[in-house]
């Protein structure tokens, strides 16, 4: 047996144990969180963003979901609903300042604020061997910056607690610092990214309008970016590394009104996003960012995970 069916014979045996530890239900003691506590998922019309809110549901929290298109989530609303599940719904594009506004009003007014957030939603315009970056701006506005912009609203609002609330970011393995194959060639520039000691949210915001701007007058290409799916590895690592960036800002935060902030790779999903070329269920794909949001026993923050275990960025 190859290496390549030794890791993939590894991946899952893995996928197969977090099914199993799926069935095992939390006890009374973990369960820190009732039908009043409030998880908002992103992007959760379809896809992993909607198995994460039916998971969530499942075990008893209020969930709210969100999309851009309010048919398209009013349905998704539904389905759970007719499951007996606590679940509401409303409108949400994350890279509309206005949207995000009026979502954080109708939060407010209605719940006080909110316990969870699952930043899920994203796109992505390249399959298979695809490396195109005509919708790089896009990509970067939606994956980084929308991600970044529900974070700075939604912090306010996360309502105090004695376990914590919690902020899980979708991210990607693709964008790791130091993956063996996909990441920045910048030696310097990679070790001021990975310094969270020293690292900035404008470090992390000319990287990608360097990009960007690389994009614009075609030479991307000779930019020393990572080589697979560049648009998209560069916004989720633009992700993770603001990820690491919050925790340590609101490592601060005093005792009942912690905020954990993580982020997690769903893996290889089969989902519209992949095309459904994807090799993980999203029953699967969801279960670390519940597990992440219903936490109890540890409390870490500013880390990055993969079926339920910490990987390096």
């Amino acid at each position: 047996m190859g290496k390549r069916e030794m890791a993939q014979e590894r991946r899952e045996q893995r996928r197969q144990e977090i099914s199993l530890l799926r069935t095992i239900p939390y006890s009374d003691q973990q369960r820190w969180w009732s039908n009043e506590t409030i998880a908002v998922v992103t992007g959760s019309n379809r896809g992993i963003g909607f198995e994460i809110a039916h998971q969530l549901a499942s075990h008893g929290l209020t969930a709210v979901l969100t999309s851009r298109e309010t048919h398209v989530g009013e349905e998704a609303m539904k389905i759970m609903q007719e499951k007996g599940l606590n679940v509401v719904f409303h409108q949400l594009d994350i890279v509309d300042p206005s949207s995000i506004e009026t979502f954080s009003d109708w939060i407010k007014e209605n719940y006080g604020g909110l316990d969870i957030l699952i930043n899920n939603a994203g796109v992505n315009f390249n399959f298979g061997t695809d490396n195109s970056v005509e919708y790089a701006e896009t990509v970067i506005r939606t994956n980084y910056f929308g991600t970044k912009s529900m974070i700075k609203a939604m912090i306010p609002l996360m309502r105090p607690c004695p376990f914590g609330a919690h902020i899980v970011n979708v991210t990607s393995r693709l964008g790791r610092l130091n993956g063996r194959r996909n990441r920045i060639a910048n030696v310097s520039l990679r070790q001021q990214l990975e310094d969270v000691d020293s690292l900035s949210e404008e470090l992390i915001d000319s990287t990608v309008s360097s990009f960007l701007e690389q994009v614009k007058n075609g030479t991307w290409e000779s930019g020393g970016w990572p080589q697979v799916f560049t648009d998209y590895s560069l916004s989720k690592l633009a992700a993770n590394a603001y990820t690491r960036l919050m925790a340590r800002i609101l490592s601060d935060q005093p005792e009942g009104h912690k905020i954990y902030m993580n982020c997690y790779c769903p893996g290889w999903v089969k989902t519209a996003m992949t095309d459904w070329a994807g090799h993980t269920s999203p029953e699967v794909a969801a279960d670390t960012a519940v597990w992440l949001a219903l936490i109890s026993d540890q409390f870490v923050s500013g880390k990055f995970f993969a079926e339920r275990r910490e990987i390096n960025f």
